[in-house]
């Protein structure tokens, strides 16, 4: 393997946090990578990772000598770009993470716009709920909930704000009253999201002051869409996207509760987010700069 290949190895190698995805990134197998790593710290004279049989860490002389090599890669790869000519052209596969609820009740649209406007573009979309490690797991974006990002170390961009509004159904509401003040939520099932029932509660702000309400549940999951159902079948309030429940509402098989109150986080941020190093790919760029103005035209229209 030559010497620029085992730099890319080592770049990969840090950005992934393991031998095995870097190898999976690549399309190596595991005992190419290790052969180039050790290759390298041989050549070095120097060794470049603290290794246990969970994870691995750069040592004190590699964390330089990574920031070095991406920056010369960086700087490699826009000069091959400016050489052939490739820089503003998008081509290639463009591996996409998103929210399973996000992108099937909201961003379909948007994957088509994209794929019309840039055919030699090839898209493999991943749905989850859950966190994501973007380099980690070869991925080019992601369009997530600020939760779903396992590190902190990708680029968002915010591309949207959509309010969460409570709901029950008439079923519901004909076994409990519906609540006429936020104390009274304590006297009611809900059905939360996974993600807050560690801190299972609503805020509100009242006469100025922030007022907490525990929240019961019997039912949760990590998925609007479940919820939703749940909710219209009668098993407690939600609090869900107006973008998922405004053609319930409409039709009467939910109805909106304390909508004169004020509630903290009353909202969820859409966000795209992509790696940090300093030149992105013209697909990755161009999907972005593609998304950012889809939102804007569809706020604008709405």
């Amino acid at each position: 393997m030559d010497h620029l290949t085992s730099l890319k190895v080592f770049c990969t190698v840090v950005e992934a946090k393991s031998f095995a995805r870097a190898a999976d990134i690549l399309g190596l197998s595991p005992p190419a990578v290790s052969r180039a790593i050790a290759g390298l710290e041989e050549r070095l004279g120097s060794r470049l990772f603290n290794r246990t049989t969970r994870q691995i860490s750069l040592t004190d002389t590699a964390e330089r000598f990574f920031a070095d090599c991406s920056r010369l890669l960086d700087e490699l790869q826009a000069m091959e770009e400016r050489v052939s000519n490739r820089a503003s052209e998008a081509t290639g596969l463009l591996r996409l993470v998103a929210h399973t609820t996000v992108m099937t009740s909201r961003y379909t649209p948007l994957v088509a716009s994209f794929r019309r406007a840039h055919p030699h573009v090839r898209l493999d979309v991943t749905l989850t709920e859950r966190p994501v490690d973007l380099v980690g797991e070869g991925y080019d974006l992601a369009i997530v909930l600020p939760f779903m990002l396992s590190t902190d170390t990708a680029v968002t961009r915010l591309l949207e704000t959509i309010p969460l509004v409570l709901v029950a159904s008439p079923a519901y509401l004909a076994q409990r009253p519906a609540p006429r003040h936020p104390s009274e939520l304590i006297d009611h099932e809900f059905v939360p999201m996974s993600a807050s029932i560690r801190k299972p509660a609503l805020t509100f702000r009242i006469g100025g002051e922030e007022v907490r309400v525990p929240l019961n549940h019997g039912v949760s999951s990590n998925s609007a869409v479940f919820n939703r159902e749940m909710v219209l079948q009668g098993f407690g309030i939600g609090v869900l996207p107006t973008a998922l429940v405004n053609r319930d509402i409409a039709a009467g098989r939910l109805v909106t509760l304390l909508d004169a109150y004020e509630r903290v986080e009353a909202a969820i941020e859409i966000r795209i987010a992509y790696s940090t190093r300093a030149l992105l790919p013209a697909k990755v760029r161009a999907f972005v700069e593609h998304a950012v103005r889809f939102c804007a035209d569809e706020a604008l229209q709405n």
